[in-house]
């Protein structure tokens, strides 16, 4: 029994880490990304990797969202207040630079 023991231990750890990473793939945001909304009236859901929160385009498109809404965002996640086109546009030249 004594050695059958740490077995259990090490089963019961990988099937808590696979929930962890089921139950965070669930919400569709893998690791090192982040959820936005983006759109001034119909808002529309977006992942994008969290280096985009350094860069200056991004963090003036933050800036808005913070003027505009605080930090209380009707949506419960982060809600960015422009044009859908706007946030792809920015978005592709964050990809290629």
């Amino acid at each position: 029994m004594g050695i059958r023991l740490p077995s259990l231990l090490l089963n019961a750890k990988q099937i808590v880490k696979m929930q962890t990473v089921s139950s965070r793939n669930q919400c569709g945001v893998p690791k090192g990304h982040i959820a936005v909304y983006v759109g001034d009236i119909e808002r529309k859901r977006f992942v994008v990797p969290i280096s985009y929160l350094n860069h200056p385009s991004f963090s003036a498109l933050l800036k808005t969202a913070e003027e505009e809404f605080g930090f209380k965002h009707p949506t419960g996640g982060l809600t960015i207040p422009c044009r859908e086109e706007v946030f792809i546009n920015l978005t592709s030249s964050l990809q290629t630079s």
